[in-house]
């Protein structure tokens, strides 16, 4: 891949739900097994392959880049690259989902990863052929789904048998899929967004994905795997259960 694909992890957000518990830290970097959520993502794309990193910060985003300033030296950190988009800092505030992918867009190429920062996903495989096979199908964007989980029953996107992703209407009775928040996307998604997204523009990301889904432009497959939407402390606190043999 020439340039080298980059990933964004979000990482902006203020973590409500997660109170107390992101008082003092930011939800990226509460740990799951030892080691911080964004940690788990960091290691998960350099064995695939990916070590330049963006990532945005808001709420505590001081304490991120300090965190990976340490990490630098560890295993699986040494050729780490990372730039950040710090939107606490320029504007006071987090910018939501798309309008932080926007204001970051100068440090991304053509074609990158975005995930969230506060998903569990252990045994993804960020893989350049995923990415090739992206880039071949002139899409502008792929998404990975998961299972419906409890507090998310009725989903979010429809899967087609043609694997394009579906902005299904209210009332419409098509099985739907709750977004993993992991996904790869063409900048060309965002072009009806100011170009770093100046002003500081608070965008969410869903809408665009709906629209651009309206005209089949977005992809999507299923992930079997074990994923977490870890938004609660309840769940943080499942998670950090002994493992059984």
């Amino acid at each position: 891949m020439t340039p080298p694909v980059k990933a964004m992890i979000l990482a902006a957000g203020r973590g409500e739900r997660m109170r107390p518990l992101t008082d003092h830290r930011p939800k990226p970097l509460l740990e799951v097994r030892g080691k911080a959520l964004a940690d788990w993502h960091v290691e998960a794309l350099a064995r695939g392959g990916f070590h330049e990193l963006v990532i945005n910060t808001a709420w505590l985003g001081e304490q991120i880049s300090s965190h990976f300033a340490l990490q630098r030296t560890k295993d699986g950190h040494e050729q780490l690259s990372i730039s950040y988009s710090h939107e606490g800092d320029d504007f006071g505030y987090a910018l939501e989902t798309a309008g932080g992918i926007a204001r970051a867009l100068p440090l991304l190429g053509e074609v990158f990863w975005v995930l969230a920062g506060d998903v569990f996903v252990p045994d993804f495989a960020f893989s350049p052929a995923a990415v090739q096979r992206f880039i071949a199908s002139g899409k502008l964007a792929h998404l990975w789904l998961v299972p419906n989980p409890a507090h998310n029953p009725g989903g979010d996107f429809g899967l087609g048998d043609d694997g394009l992703a579906r902005n299904l209407p209210a009332g419409d009775a098509a099985p739907r899929h709750t977004f993993s928040a992991i996904g790869l996307y063409r900048r060309e998604l965002f072009d009806a967004l100011p170009f770093g997204n100046p002003q500081g523009l608070a965008i969410a990301l869903a809408p665009l994905l709906r629209t651009a889904m309206d005209q089949q432009q977005v992809s999507a497959e299923l992930y079997p795997g074990a994923w977490t939407d870890v938004g609660t402390p309840a769940r943080l606190a499942e998670l950090n259960q002994p493992l059984v043999s």
